[in-house]
């Protein structure tokens, strides 16, 4: 009776300390998922406003694309933290599709043609980002794909808007006559920084 008892506790005590270890990775493993995430909100955060996005949405699609792995490569071929495919790169100008920042902002630039394409419609933009162009074409809408529906799925549980709203920005800079220029366009703006980069370089 007292080795049946005996038993009873090694079993127990076996079944605790496991369940201590499995709260911890899952805290530990959840931790380091949103210290991650935190290093990549800066490239984020600018490439949104470069091209009046909400970066809620750019993380919320890496997040089910790679899940922030930058290294991540599809059974398709698809690569870095927004799944580029090797024609969608060298399309958007991604010179290295593991560099973070060119990743993002090919994406991004991808994602905004779709954005113009689809009339904003959160749905079908998704889809074609996940399944390609083609796949609307053919079915004349949202594919039914269960890899496509769950992937519109995961992303609108985070990114609740049926339309994608681009955030008007008013960017200010002096131009050489010392003149201040407000404008909303983003191209003028990074165009002037990039002159003065450049002024800056050849002295």
């Amino acid at each position: 009776m007292k080795d049946l008892k005996l038993n009873k506790l090694k079993i127990l005590a076996s079944f605790g300390i496991f369940l201590l270890l499995a709260l911890f990775f899952l805290g530990y493993g959840a931790q380091t998922n949103q210290q991650t995430n935190k290093i990549y909100d800066g490239i984020i955060k600018t490439i949104a406003a470069k091209y009046n996005l909400e970066a809620s949405l750019i993380s919320s699609i890496i997040k089910a694309e790679s899940n922030y792995d930058p290294m991540a490569i599809s059974s398709k071929g698809a690569m870095g933290l927004m799944q580029l495919m090797p024609e969608t790169a060298k399309k958007y100008g991604v010179n290295n599709v593991f560099d973070p920042k060119d990743n993002i902002e090919g994406g991004v630039k991808y994602l905004n043609d779709l954005i113009k394409l689809y009339d904003r419609q959160t749905n079908f933009v998704l889809a074609a980002y996940n399944a390609g162009q083609e796949a609307i074409k053919k079915y004349g809408g949202i594919p039914p794909y269960p890899e496509t529906r769950n992937y519109i799925e995961k992303i609108r549980a985070s990114y609740k808007n049926s339309t994608i709203r681009n955030k008007t920005r008013i960017y200010k800079f002096y131009d050489s006559s010392g003149r201040m220029v407000l404008t909303n366009s983003s191209f003028l703006y990074y165009q002037h920084k990039k002159k003065i980069k450049d002024n800056k370089d050849s002295i």
